[in-house]
């Protein structure tokens, strides 16, 4: 599967390596490509996942904020809930086309 923004992948990963949860696919750490993603200092926490890391995407010449988020140390109760360690997995926010 493919997450691209404005023509630029952003990652791309096997369906089975991805993680899906609450509608979003989380791709794995290693599946994003270099450079895409640039921390934001964006703070949320979910109340059963735990605090997010958010990134703005790089595509080109252009930043899009916030248009991706990981868990990088959820709760580990998340985990029982999800059945899998997602820690550092990255979703997107829907204006990223997903797909396979």
């Amino acid at each position: 599967m493919k997450a691209v923004l404005a023509g630029t992948v952003i990652a791309e990963a096997d369906e089975s390596d991805l993680v899906r949860i609450e509608g979003n696919w989380y791709f794995p750490p290693a599946s994003i490509a270099q450079g895409a993603l640039v921390e934001s200092p964006t703070p949320y926490t979910c109340p059963w996942k735990g605090a997010a890391q958010y990134f703005s995407v790089q595509t080109g010449d252009e930043l899009h904020t916030d248009y991706a988020w990981s868990y990088p140390n959820p709760y580990p109760t998340a985990f029982d809930r999800v059945g899998k360690d997602f820690s550092g997995y990255v979703a997107f926010d829907p204006r990223v086309q997903i797909s396979e």
